[in-house]
This record gives C-alpha cells, structure tokens and sequence, in this order.
C-alpha cells in the first residue's frame, strides 16, 4: 500500500510541466494523462519496487503508446495514473523495465520527471 500523503503530493503535483511531451496539452480535467512516466519514477524513489511497463492500444487495436506503473515491494501493484484512459484504450500485459541510474539525465522526459520529483518532495515537507 502507497502512504496516503505520497499520494496525495503526488497528485496534487500534476500539471503541464510534468507532462510527457507527446501528452501535451495537459487539462486539468484528465490531470494523470501524460503522468505515468514520471509519476511510477517519484513513486519508486520514495517506496522502491518495480518499475512495470505495458504497450497501450486504442479501442481499434491501434497503438497508442505505452503505460508505466509500480510493484511494490510487498508484491502489490500501485498505478495511479490508470484513469488517464478515458476512450476505451487497453493496456496490454506488462513487463518489469529497468532503471538505469544513468539513463534519466539522458531520458526525453527527465525535465518533467525533475519538475514532479521537486514538487512532490516540497509537498512532503522534504524541499
């Protein structure tokens, strides 16, 4: 189980500058889409686990793109950034992806990551 205080920093921290780029634009009315990314990257910074990745398709089984989630180290799965689909997209089955410590300087969504890492830590009390 995610403490409800991670939780609730994590998402009160989403906005456009921690979307994924190829989610713009953000809407407060779909405030997880685009957030899967940097959200399983501050939720596995906080509590550990897994990083889980699944290919997403539209309701037409065309691509739509990829979703990313967390196994906690109980074994339970946390992904709180599921109700972004909203037009009947599925997600496939996942994959446990690795994360390399050197790969998120080089990593196309590090600024948005750094963005809700920051914003998330100072709703914590820990900026």
């Amino acid at each position: 189980m995610l403490p409800a205080d991670l939780e609730a920093a994590i998402r009160a921290s989403w906005s456009e500058a921690s979307c994924d780029p190829v989610d713009l634009p953000w809407t407060a009315a779909n405030p997880s889409c685009g957030q899967c990314g940097v959200t399983s990257l501050v939720v596995q910074d906080h509590v550990g686990g897994e990083l889980l990745m699944a290919t997403v398709l539209h309701a037409d089984g065309t691509r739509q793109g990829v979703h990313y989630w967390n196994r906690l180290p109980d074994g339970s799965e946390v992904d709180l950034t599921r109700e972004q689909f909203v037009r009947g997209e599925v997600v496939q089955d996942d994959a446990v992806v690795q994360r390399r410590p050197d790969e998120l300087s080089d990593a196309r969504a590090y600024a948005q990551y750094v963005v809700l890492r920051d914003r998330v830590a100072a709703a914590l009390g820990a900026a």
